[in-house]
This record gives structure tokens, C-alpha cells and sequence, in this order.
């Protein structure tokens, strides 16, 4: 569960959100990878690690005893917040380019190490393909971006979460480990 549940989508507070991800400092090499959580209730609000954060924008409701076309209306609800989300910034930032995370998704199945922010997109069931941004002007000072969205479910009973990933190196797939 994340700080975003039980909240209605707002693609202005989403943008909201990127920008001021966009003018935070971030870690520097060699920090460790951290969650951190609202500090009444625990939910995840941000994974912080070298270079990289990782925020939840959206979580929609559970799908518990959810089905057929209640299912369908959520996912397709839930695919319509990412489609905003992406014509918005690709309005700001041109074309956005996708990077799958199916050689994560598999490195992850077979427990094998993923460089960051990779292992903290798995850590968090994060596997839905990213849409990416950058380089990107950040704040004065702060060096170029990249900025990354998704839309993800851990299991078909979990809610559907929006993500924001920001770091300052470019995103690009993990290779695939040679057998």
C-alpha cells in the first residue's frame, strides 16, 4: 500500500509531483537504497538510493473479488491515467522513448542482482514498461534528468499503481545474464 491509495487520480498534482522530484537533490554514489513511508500510517511514499527516486503518483483500489467487467474498467481507467500522464509530458519534453522491463522481470524471477533503480522498481513489483524522458532541464544547478513513468500490479487482486522514477543517469534495459 502507498501513500496515494484511496485518492482519485489528479494529473495536475501528478505534474505537480515530477516537478518538484525534479528540483530535489539526490543521492549521491555509494548511498544506500532506502524506502521511506507517511509517518502516521507507514505507506510507501518514496524509494531513495545513488542517483535515483522512485515515487508513487497513484494507486487505485484493490481488485479484490473484482471481475470481468468491473476488472476491465478499472484497468482501462488505470491505462487512461498513465495515457495522460505521458501526452502532458511528452507536450513539455517531446516524444517519450519505452524501455521494457521484461529482462528485469525475468532476472528478478530467477534472483539475480539488477543494477538500481532496476532493483528497486522489482523490489516494489514495478514491472510495467517505463516511459522515458531525458536528458531534462532539472533545477539550476542540479545537472540533466530522466524522468520515467509506469503503470504496474503486483497480482491481478493488487491495486494498479503510477509510478515516477527521476535519476540523473540515463535509463536503459539491464542486459540479459549469460547463462
Amino acid at each position: 500500500m502507498t501513500a496515494r491509495s484511496r485518492r482519485a487520480f489528479d494529473a495536475a498534482g501528478a505534474l505537480s509531483g515530477l516537478d518538484a522530484l525534479l528540483t530535489e537533490p539526490l543521492a549521491g554514489a555509494g548511498a544506500a537504497t532506502a524506502d521511506e513511508g507517511a509517518p502516521d500510517t507507514g505507506e510507501w511514499t518514496a524509494t531513495k538510493g545513488a542517483g535515483f527516486v522512485l515515487v508513487p503518483l497513484w494507486e487505485g483500489e484493490a481488485l479484490t473479488g473484482v471481475y470481468a467487467q468491473e476488472w476491465s474498467a478499472a484497468e482501462e481507467a488505470a491505462e487512461g491515467h498513465l495515457a495522460a500522464l505521458v501526452r502532458e509530458l511528452d507536450g513539455r519534453w517531446g516524444a517519450h522513448r519505452a524501455v521494457g522491463m521484461r529482462v528485469p522481470l525475468f532476472r528478478a524471477q530467477a534472483g539475480e542482482p539488477l543494477p538500481e533503480p532496476f532493483q528497486a522498481l522489482a523490489d516494489h513489483d514495478c514491472f510495467g514498461d517505463l516511459a522515458v524522458w531525458g536528458p531534462v532541464t532539472a533545477a539550476p544547478g542540479a545537472g540533466p534528468r530522466w524522468v520515467a513513468v509506469s503503470l504496474n500490479q503486483s497480482d491481478g487482486d493488487a491495486p494498479m499503481i503510477l509510478t515516477a522514477l527521476v535519476t540523473d543517469r540515463p535509463i536503459t534495459e539491464p542486459a540479459e545474464r549469460s547463462a
